[in-house]
């Protein structure tokens, strides 16, 4: 069977979802009701298959959460930084020292803090608002036209309903030196099917694909922040080769989140 119409099988989670208002009861629950899921997971039928039409409004929606999750951990990186500590404690010292304000500093200290988490927003929302303005928003043309690129999604039947759980592209480049590698991008799985090795299938369907092309290597880049990400991307054999704070966002939010961009790569065909 061909690589772009794999059917495997997995364990997957049931879907968690706890009710308590009290967000230490709500905490403690979802740990139990997932500690519990993964002890009593049901073996389910996972098809990981090329995209079609009707997959598009659940396919923006997993790429639309897995992306803005990144949100509050990005901002609790930049707050953590000295340049950021430094500006806060600026903001605050100097607005007290000039109105003898407690409440003034801490509003002043404050703003500074908010313009901060509004950057880390603003980071995220723009990229996913772009790129469902552009290759996302035509999956056929940009990733089905082209027999070098392909996209995937990992589909499996549960309480009776059709439902993607996970996604992954490959677009094909040029490294500029005559050898063809492959991109891995928007690898998204959905947040309560994670840690059930349907991640590995995505990324193994992808590498497979590549190795069919003919592919020298397969690259792709992630965000500092992103611990899970980087731990399973080495799990499976990426190496890093390159840290940069170059991105396609603005500068400007790139200097405010103090992100970094990690790229790595796997080799898979040396010849």
């Amino acid at each position: 069977m061909s690589v772009g119409m794999a059917e495997v099988k997995s364990l997957v989670p049931m879907n968690l979802n706890t009710t308590r208002t009290n967000h230490e009861a709500e905490t403690i629950n979802h740990y139990d009701n997932n500690q519990e899921a993964v002890a009593s997971l049901s073996l389910v039928h996972i098809l990981i298959r090329r995209y079609e039409p009707s997959d598009q409004q659940a396919i923006e929606m997993i790429y639309r959460d897995a992306t803005e999750e990144h949100i509050n951990p990005t901002f609790i990186y930049a707050m953590t930084q000295p340049l950021h500590i430094t500006i806060s404690l600026f903001f605050c010292i100097g607005a007290y020292l000039l109105s003898g304000s407690v409440i003034l500093a801490l509003i002043s200290g404050g703003a500074w803090v908010g313009l901060v988490y509004f950057c880390c927003y603003e980071f995220y929302t723009s990229y996913v608002r772009e790129k469902l303005r552009t290759d996302m928003k035509d999956i056929p043309g940009h990733y089905l036209s082209n027999p070098d690129n392909c996209f995937w999604v990992a589909e499996a039947e549960m309480d009776g309903k059709r439902r993607i759980l996970g996604i992954a592209a490959v677009e094909a480049i040029d490294d500029g030196s005559g050898k063809r590698n492959g991109e891995l991008l928007q690898m998204s799985v959905l947040s309560t099917c994670r840690r059930a090795g349907l991640g590995q299938r995505l990324a193994k369907t992808a590498e497979d694909f590549c190795k069919e092309r003919g592919f020298t290597k397969i690259i792709l880049s992630t965000s500092f922040t992103q611990r899970a990400a980087l731990a399973f991307y080495d799990k499976i054999g990426y190496k890093h080769v390159l840290v940069s704070t170059q991105s396609e966002r603005p500068k400007w939010l790139v200097w405010m989140t103090r992100l970094k961009i990690l790229y790595m790569e796997k080799i898979i065909n040396c010849c």
